[in-house]
């Protein structure tokens, strides 16, 4: 990158941040609340209307997980995003062959407790009844021109603050999902036929809410339980 092209980047982001700062800090607190009333509202669900969302809907909130901080800016990841019928059923099908081996007998005892307050067993029809999947990958590695192999950097948590964003755009869309990872995962890499350099990292439904939705009567934990200030 020329000194010339990253100066003005620079520039329009101090222009940004002059903005920003010139906010009163009640506005600022203001909007940090009110974003935090509106994830509040989240939860997990797995139970999913029908209702079509649109493929431009899905493509945005891509486009916003794709916005997220990586290492080195190797941006190590694809989303695949699934509405086509025979595969949402392939990949149901596999989902629920692993986690019956997980409960029947990969679960220790106290894991399985601990999933009692959630209601989960190894059924997972969310898959085929949301209109959408959306499964990320990991890209371990990427390939140069010549074809030879260049190891990504802090794979795990640029993935990971991606599908933090990807979540908080398919709530501010209106949207719902579930962090679904029936381990392992593999059987997704084959039914979507994905290089050898990715790895699945989340499968993800989309979608409405169902009219009728229920939740584990669970909360979240308080401030204080979260954090420690030094002031």
């Amino acid at each position: 990158m020329s000194k010339e092209k990253r100066y003005k980047i620079i520039n329009g982001f101090r222009h940004l941040m002059y903005d920003v700062q010139q906010q009163d800090e009640v506005l600022v607190e203001s909007k940090s609340k009110t974003f935090f009333d509106h994830m509040n509202q989240r939860r997990s669900i797995r139970q999913f209307s029908t209702k079509p969302v649109s493929k431009n809907t899905i493509s945005y909130i891509i486009q916003t997980a794709s916005t997220a901080p990586s290492g080195a800016h190797k941006q190590p990841w694809t989303f695949c995003a699934i509405s086509n019928k025979e595969l949402k059923s392939a990949i149901r099908k596999a989902a629920e062959e692993e986690e019956r081996k997980n409960y029947s007998s990969r679960m220790s005892e106290r894991w399985k407790e601990d999933l009692g307050p959630l209601g989960t067993d190894f059924n997972k029809d969310f898959l085929e009844k949301a209109p959408w999947l959306l499964v990320v990958f990991k890209k371990i590695y990427e390939f140069d021109n010549q074809n030879e192999k260049h190891n990504n950097y802090y794979v795990n948590e640029s993935v990971g603050i991606a599908v933090g964003f990807l979540i908080s755009a398919i709530h501010q869309a209106g949207l719902c999902t579930l962090t679904h990872t029936p381990s392992p995962m593999n059987f997704l890499e084959k039914i979507l036929n994905r290089p050898s350099n990715e790895r699945a990292y989340l499968l993800m439904p989309i979608g409405y809410a169902a009219d009728e939705t229920y939740v584990p009567d669970i909360h979240r934990k308080k401030l204080d339980e979260i954090s420690q200030f030094f002031e």
